[in-house]
């Protein structure tokens, strides 16, 4: 396949797989696509071991790394426990509940020393970001993405100055136009039915508009895609390639527990739901009692402060995966999770989308006659 992106990045497949599984980007990059690892998540010690590890397996493909260029973060002081910046009505409220559905609380002291190592994997805090930039132009990486907001001057510089291209999420065609203004190569035009931070405009109304606000900088078009019908549409309405994410979840090669791939596979597209329990943010994930919780008409406010509410969601998620609570648990996922049927590989699902994609244009070929 040629398209902008294809020869950009020395790939075969306009297919780039977002996972904060390191398995599943080199799985990607083997199979003819991009993997771009999702750093957010990540301090830059682990950050570190990840990309090492990517560098030793991955023959010398091609691989991305996205992180958040957050320019307001709530410090966290990890001297302390994390657990008392939040609200002490916030933190009874999830945990009363799940008390009350029989599900064993952890252990006082597991809390304490255990909310400081999870906080500092949220740490989104300028200063933060920086030094996992510095890790990352440590490797080979062909690809920064800017999963929230634009990136400083300086920072896309520093990629620019390391020869790296710079790529940025959006949810309008403005946020792309200001994108492209600071100076990014590539847009990755998100719509609603993607898992996780998501905005309000669907993919198929999102994608031409960014393209036309925007060209010739090239768009990749993300938004539950995991379908050659759909990589086909978008490229149909102007992208240059698709960005995956919730797909790769059902993978044998994704970062899931058992338990939560088992809800995954039994979860349909009315499942995803948008959610302010899991990030304080609209955040689109597999509908649960947890999910659920934060609708009720007593449960107080999310907090908004990033990253605050992820924080507060750490402990309940952790109870019921030592639960086992399969309806407790919830994951962030867009609305292709009905396709997450089952175990399968990377591989698999990167060939069967270039299978469909294929039969879908030869379709349209026959339509018009061509």
């Amino acid at each position: 396949m040629q398209t902008a992106t294809t020869a950009m990045f020395g790939i075969e497949a306009p297919i780039f797989a977002f996972s904060h599984c390191r398995d599943v980007v080199v799985a990607t990059s083997k199979a003819g696509g991009m993997g771009v690892l999702g750093a957010a998540w990540m301090t830059p010690e682990h950050l570190e071991q990840e990309l090492k590890w990517i560098d030793d397996h991955i023959d010398g493909l091609p691989y991305g790394v996205d992180m958040v260029f957050a320019a307001k973060s709530t410090e966290v002081n990890f001297a302390d426990s994390p657990r008392d910046l939040l609200p002490e009505e916030n933190v009874r409220f999830i945990n009363d509940l799940l008390d009350a559905d029989g599900i064993p609380p952890l252990p006082e002291d597991e809390v304490t020393g255990w909310y400081a190592d999870y906080a500092r994997n949220l740490s989104f805090s300028p200063a933060t970001s920086e030094t996992l930039l510095d890790v990352a132009l440590r490797h080979p990486v062909k690809f920064v993405v800017s999963a929230l907001g634009i990136a400083p001057p300086h920072v896309i510089r520093r990629v620019h100055d390391h020869g790296i291209r710079f790529g940025a999420l959006v949810g309008t065609a403005d946020q792309a136009r200001k994108q492209v203004a600071a100076g990014v190569d590539v847009i990755v035009a998100q719509g609603s039915e993607a898992g996780g931070q998501t905005g309000q405009m669907t993919a198929m109304g999102l994608w031409p508009e960014v393209v036309a606000a925007v060209a010739p900088v090239p768009v990749l078009a993300a938004g539950g895609i995991g379908r050659g019908r759909q990589m086909a549409a978008a490229l149909a309405l102007g992208a240059e390639g698709v960005w995956c994410g919730s797909i790769w979840l059902g993978t044998v090669e994704s970062e899931l527990t058992p338990d939560m791939r088992e809800v995954l596979y039994a979860a349909g597209p009315e499942d995803a739901v948008i959610t302010l329990g899991y990030t304080g943010k609209p955040c689109r994930a597999v509908r649960s009692k947890y999910t659920e919780a934060w609708l009720r008409p007593d449960a107080p406010a999310p907090l908004k402060q990033v990253p605050l509410q992820s924080i507060l969601s750490g402990e309940p998620f952790r109870r019921a995966e030592r639960a086992r609570r399969k309806d407790w648990m919830t994951y962030a996922a867009g609305q292709i999770v009905g396709r997450v049927s089952g175990p399968t590989t990377v591989r698999s699902v990167i060939y069967d989308m270039i299978v469909e994609y294929a039969e879908t244009t030869d379709r349209i070929a026959r339509i018009t006659g061509e």
